[in-house]
């Protein structure tokens, strides 16, 4: 089975996650980055794929780098590089006979150029629905996990378990 590689245009999600684009419009665009790769993060562990989240250096510029964070792949491209061609550039890289590549992005443009590449191609919105629906996935199984070990104080004890059992049975019968 080929391995997962999801590519994210992150300013792309902060502009369309209604939470994100909050964060934007006050300013905070360090927490709306922070935010994604938090979400991201927690997403990806739980699928089991990879990410690499790209970031324009124009909103940034001058602070070209690559670091992980969150398991998460981070990068900022150079000054004059846009996110769209650093992505459109890896996506055709990396999806391999081993690696299955999806673009995250709502530009149009750029989900052409990489589906011609054979990579996938998945809108923000789209994306958006998926960690929604991983998130709930996510506290279920976290709520279910509380329970699995949860024993009950029951007033009863052995002796009176197995007479109330016996009982039963013998309601059961005489129907």
């Amino acid at each position: 089975m080929k391995s997962q590689l999801l590519i994210v245009d992150g300013y792309n999600m902060i502009g369309a996650w209604p939470e994100l684009v909050q964060l934007k419009k006050q300013d905070l665009l360090e927490d709306a980055r922070e935010a994604l790769l938090n979400r991201l993060s927690n997403y990806a562990k739980y699928e089991g794929i990879k990410i690499i989240v790209v970031f324009d250096a124009q909103l940034v510029p001058g602070i070209q780098q690559n670091y992980k964070k969150y398991q998460l792949s981070v990068v900022f491209t150079k000054e004059e590089e846009t996110a769209d061609s650093y992505i459109e550039r890896i996506a055709g890289e990396l999806n391999t006979r081993l690696t299955q590549v999806t673009v995250a992005t709502s530009d149009l443009a750029e989900q052409w150029v990489v589906f011609s590449q054979g990579a996938l191609r998945t809108s923000a919105n789209e994306l958006y629905k998926s960690i929604k629906k991983t998130e709930k996935s996510i506290a279920q199984d976290s709520k279910d996990m509380h329970f699995i070990d949860f024993r009950r104080n029951s007033p009863w004890n052995e002796d009176q378990l197995k007479k109330l059992s016996e009982k039963l049975e013998d309601l059961s019968k005489d129907k």
